[in-house]
């Protein structure tokens, strides 16, 4: 696995990314804003106006030795040495406090930011097309299944991010069925299915009579996947305000149930996904950025059907052998492989598996029956599938309303960047991804007035 010679905060994201052992202090605001200092595990490090102190700061307000950060396993501490106007956190002044990435802190005029350091991940490709269940002789896929190897072996959270339909829940399962975890428990948690005011219960597990309606003691996800894994699908449709527990559960590795006052310890190994861009999330204030840092710490995307296109004959080939119901597998027709070829599969391998799966129930004769399991044109009005379940169908119609909307706004603006931002009231950055996401700008001419790009 080849790395790149130079670590960083990455601002455009890769295909593949992972957290380094250590972190960056950097001053957003202040005198010194900008200034940053790399922190590994046994290197202390402190902040004041000395030149000696490893982040020397011209700030007037700030003591000569006025902060020291320093670990203690795999805790960062913030220790005040007695400075004169101290630290804060959150307003609140403290002498000693334990801290994660994302967090912010003021000394004097100073405000500083702990942020993880992040690197591309570029695998080389595995020499097989398949990892467990999962298919694809593609180069992106390959290289995705060499990394899903080196990461199983490990108990690292991941984050996995990709469309609807890309098959990150079988990604998931494959990293526990690799994992020294395998024996244990794989538990699915759907954060976008359970209703707000029950999702902490099903997550953390209740005690008798905590809430109406609690008739019995529940044990919760993390609990059940004691010893074993818990995929949180749709991570990017939790709450706000109940992201807080969830962090909680993930530093203290211990659960709370719903009206106890004891913690109850777990041995879990957390993987969660999402079909959002979490970052483009965070900057809006909708997800919270320390949650975010700890659950990237590897972080995968999964590629969409439309860019892996050669894959298509092999899981056309993979499904027919798997939905077959007479003893000799199905064929398709070469008009029919073409035509395959052709769609745009909006709903990615899920689409394509579930296609093939009708093509070959309603098959006649030796050939699969394309003709009445494709859905080439969308049905009338919004071009909702009711034939999909219903995430899925919603996902596909968010994608048309995005890809159609951003292509109307950028043509309008002549693809000015921060005109048509204006217009649409998002991030530049935001709108830039949705740019990439669905190929509008494939010669890069979107310009961003503000900034001269």
């Amino acid at each position: 696995m080849s790395r790149g010679d130079k670590t960083q905060v990455l601002e455009e994201l890769p295909a593949f990314s992972r957290q380094t052992q250590g972190g960056i202090f950097l001053a957003i605001a202040g005198p010194d804003r900008g200034e940053s200092v790399q922190f590994r595990p046994g290197r202390p490090i402190y902040f004041g106006s000395s030149p000696e102190c490893e982040m020397a700061l011209s700030d007037k307000t700030v003591s000569r030795r006025h902060l020291l950060a320093l670990w203690e396993g795999d805790t960062v501490l913030l220790r005040d040495q007695g400075s004169t106007n101290g630290t804060f956190v959150q307003g609140s002044r403290f002498k000693e406090i334990a801290i994660g990435f994302g967090a912010e802190f003021k000394l004097g005029r100073t405000v500083i930011k702990f942020l993880p350091e992040e690197e591309i991940v570029n695998p080389e490709p595995a020499e097989e097309s398949a990892f467990g269940h999962l298919i694809g002789g593609d180069t992106k896929m390959r290289q995705l299944f060499k990394l899903m190897q080196d990461v199983a072996t490990t108990d690292a959270t991941v984050l996995i991010e990709g469309e609807t339909g890309t098959g990150k829940e079988l990604i998931a399962e494959e990293i526990h069925n690799h994992s020294h975890r395998k024996d244990g428990p794989f538990v699915v948690f759907d954060c976008g299915s359970v209703p707000r005011e029950l999702i902490e219960s099903a997550l953390f597990g209740h005690v008798k009579g905590s809430f109406t309606g609690a008739i019995g003691d529940r044990r919760g996800a993390f609990a059940d996947a004691h010893a074993g894994t818990i995929f949180l699908d749709e991570i990017g449709e939790m709450a706000l305000d109940l992201q807080p527990s969830l962090l909680r559960v993930l530093d203290k590795k211990a659960v709370r149930r719903v009206g106890s006052n004891t913690y109850e310890r777990i041995d879990v190994r957390v993987v969660a996904a999402t079909n959002r861009d979490l970052r483009a999330e965070v900057a809006k204030k909708s997800f919270r950025e320390d949650l975010y840092y700890r659950l990237a710490v590897i972080r995968l995307s999964v590629p969409p059907m439309r860019e892996r296109g050669t894959d298509i004959p092999l899981l056309i080939e993979w499904f027919i052998n798997r939905f077959s119901t007479a003893g000799k597998p199905l064929k398709v027709s070469p008009e029919d492989l073409n035509r395959l070829r052709r769609h745009s599969w909006p709903g990615n391998v899920r689409e394509l598996r579930n296609t093939i799966e009708r093509a070959c129930l309603l098959a006649r004769g030796e050939y699969i029956n394309l003709d009445d399991a494709l859905h080439e044109e969308p049905t009338p009005s919004l071009g909702i599938r009711t034939d999909l379940p219903f995430k899925e169908a919603k996902g596909q119609l968010v994608e048309m309303f995005e890809r159609e909307y951003i292509e109307d706004l950028m043509r309008r603006h002549r693809m000015n960047l921060s005109a048509a931002a204006r217009e649409a009231q998002i991030d530049r950055k935001h709108l830039r991804e949705l740019i990439r996401k669905y190929d509008l700008d494939p010669r890069g001419k979107a310009t961003d007035a503000d900034s001269g790009e």
